[in-house]
């Protein structure tokens, strides 16, 4: 009897085990057709196409490359035959429409059908919705009223009932906290979601005439927004950990006119622009007269030029393998980026989130 309940208790103990999900990774891309056949596709869960638009209250796709893109997308499941593949609604300037359309019943039904229909046409395996913001000020000039919030939901409860159990339907939200707070109804619209995509990167945005980390794993004394302020937001909010993913930024945001203090690090300057992953090795080097600093209290990198007074923000292979440590030390659901196109082919950023996370 004895051995008998060893075995059943091993036999348990391992299917558990077996069928624990590892963390996902999630990849948005926006690059051209031929660049996708430069990233390993069994390197990542998820890729999502960017972006569609509404257009008539319906999913738009502008370009006949939108429908090649999608094509090749699908095409991946070749390779990685767990992939899923989702479309994607609006990104940064991409929603002016959103807060008028998704006002109505009809809207949003006309919205979630054309959505049921695309995912038909191209095998497809959901939705993302990167409305930017619901009940909040984000891209200047674009519509946003109070009642976003429960229209928000309502049109996530309808394409979960139009898609269908199978499909997956998940959305990006703002990392910091005037979104949290302001921005979703977590559990109204939760049950219905498989994933929210936390954007915890430009947390000191563009718009800011401060410097600061725009994509830290951990606040600071000088700065509280963070992944992991928006991560315990959320928990402490009874949102589960499974549907939460980390995000991470392949890209950088750089300042100008920053005086030599503190290494350019909250400091006053002008917004100067962004710059890939893939040309950080270039770019940031003593020859080009920088120099590459680590805040141990954030987990976060940047890099200063004294010289022409130019700060950098962004993540790297450290910060990246932090933060993939932190989604398995607090079981969250993976990790997603903004975007696959600006790493590197070879040995880049996804490569790190492979290793720690799936591999």
């Amino acid at each position: 009897m004895m051995r008998l309940m060893l075995i059943l208790t091993l036999f348990v103990g391992f299917h558990l085990q077996a069928s624990a999900q590892k963390p996902a990774i999630l990849a948005y891309y926006s690059g051209s057709v031929e660049g996708l056949d430069s990233f390993k596709a069994e390197q990542f869960t998820h890729i999502i196409y960017c972006f569609g638009h509404v257009k008539d209250d319906k999913l738009f796709l502008r370009r006949n490359r939108d429908t090649l893109l999608i094509q090749k997308m699908v095409g991946l499941k070749k390779i990685n035959k767990n992939l899923k593949v989702l479309l994607s609604l609006g990104g940064w300037g991409g929603c002016a429409p959103c807060s008028d359309a998704f006002s109505t019943d009809k809207g949003r039904k006309t919205f979630a059908q054309s959505v049921r229909e695309l995912t038909d046409f191209f095998g497809t395996d959901g939705i993302d919705l990167d409305w930017e913001y619901p009940a909040i000020s984000g891209y200047p000039g674009h519509t946003f009223k109070p009642e976003d919030k429960d229209n928000f939901t309502a049109l996530v409860r309808d394409l979960k009932q139009v898609l269908g159990r199978k499909k997956q339907v998940t959305f990006a939200a703002g990392g910091f906290e005037k979104f949290l707070k302001e921005s979703v109804d977590w559990k109204a619209v939760m049950p219905y979601v498989s994933y929210v995509n936390l954007m915890t990167y430009d947390l000191t945005s563009g718009f800011s005439v401060v410097t600061g980390h725009h994509t830290p794993l951990y606040s600071n004394a000088s700065q509280k927004e963070s992944g992991n302020n928006c991560v315990q937001w959320l928990v402490n909010n009874g949102v589960k950990r499974s549907k939460l993913i980390l995000g991470a930024a392949f890209y950088t945001r750089m300042w100008e006119n920053v005086e030599p203090v503190n290494n350019g690090l909250y400091q006053s300057g002008k917004f100067k622009g962004a710059l890939p992953y893939s040309r950080f090795s270039q770019q940031f080097t003593p020859e080009n007269g920088y120099a590459l600093y680590w805040d141990e209290v954030s987990k976060a990198p940047y890099a200063y030029n004294a010289k022409e007074k130019i700060f950098a923000t962004f993540d790297d292979k450290r910060s990246i393998e932090e933060k993939a440590r932190y989604v398995k030390q607090q079981k969250l659901g993976g990790i997603m980026f903004w975007q696959l196109g600006e790493d590197k082919a070879n040995n880049g950023l996804l490569q790190v989130m492979y290793d720690v996370l799936r591999k």
